[in-house]
């Protein structure tokens, strides 16, 4: 488990119920590094202005993540961590690897 103030998915069954139960998700794939911890600080001062977005981390290591975010074909070609995976109605609308900016991250929720 990640040490952010998110929320975590730790479990398969807990991937898919936040991607079919949310209309719009975040999950943020990585580990505690300097690329990522910008963007989970970005998640973090989001989550207030963004009611309608559900912001999650996931350990980039950790099996629900083999199975899920980095099976991904969106992010087949991706080598930067974090992998940013953007979630609509259960579909991926896009995604990102490597650091992002508090502005590239609010460019493609407010889309």
């Amino acid at each position: 488990m990640l040490d952010t103030n998110l929320k975590h998915i730790e479990t398969t069954d807990q991937f898919r119920d936040v991607i079919e139960k949310n209309e719009k998700v975040m999950v943020c794939c990585g580990r505690m590094g300097p690329m990522c911890l910008p963007v989970y600080d970005t998640m973090e001062q989001l989550e207030s202005k963004y009611p309608g977005v559900t912001f999650m981390d996931m350990a980039f290591d950790s099996p629900v993540a083999m199975q899920t975010i980095r099976a991904l074909p969106e992010v087949r070609n991706f080598q930067g961590l974090p992998f940013t995976v953007y979630f609509r109605n259960g579909k991926v609308v896009s995604a990102t690897s490597s650091i992002q900016t508090k502005a590239q991250v609010t460019t493609i929720l407010d889309r």
